[in-house]
């Protein structure tokens, strides 16, 4: 059977989750555009999630640089898709730079002040899983960053 997706590229169903209570499931095309801006100034396309929990597509152009923040309450998995760049977290005393490249996975508990950026010849692309769900303005705060 084939459904057709609505104005937001999404097509929802029911299911059912593992209490019996109905969840929906969606599918959706990653959008040309951003949707929002994310806290730190990259470009945000926000994908689908649940009420636990969502995944987002984040990207700086080559040769941009994030604002640094740390997020209060979530937590956040990272995987680099396309292009390259750096990330720096700090929790504490620990500090670290990696590099960003395709198929590098990377955590951001919450209370980790970090900052990514562009080479200087091509962007970086990301696809990030939020837990729980983003919960709206103030979560992330602005900190002294690196770069």
């Amino acid at each position: 059977m084939t459904h057709s997706a609505n104005s937001a590229g999404e097509s929802p169903h029911a299911t059912s989750t593992r209490d019996g209570a109905p969840d929906a499931y969606a599918t959706q095309h990653l959008r040309d555009t951003a949707s929002v801006v994310a806290p730190d100034g990259s470009d945000a396309r926000v994908l689908l999630g649940f009420s636990n929990g969502r995944m987002a597509h984040f990207e700086l152009a080559a040769g941009c640089v994030s604002r640094a923040v740390v997020h209060r309450t979530v937590d956040e998995v990272w995987y680099v898709v396309e292009g390259s760049g750096e990330m720096w977290r700090r929790q504490g005393e620990h500090e670290d730079v990696v590099a960003l490249v395709p198929g590098l996975c990377v955590t951001l508990p919450h209370g980790t002040h970090f900052q990514f950026r562009a080479s200087p010849t091509e962007g970086v692309a990301v696809i990030a899983a939020t837990i729980p769900r983003w919960p709206g303005g103030g979560e992330a705060e602005r900190v002294a960053g690196r770069w």
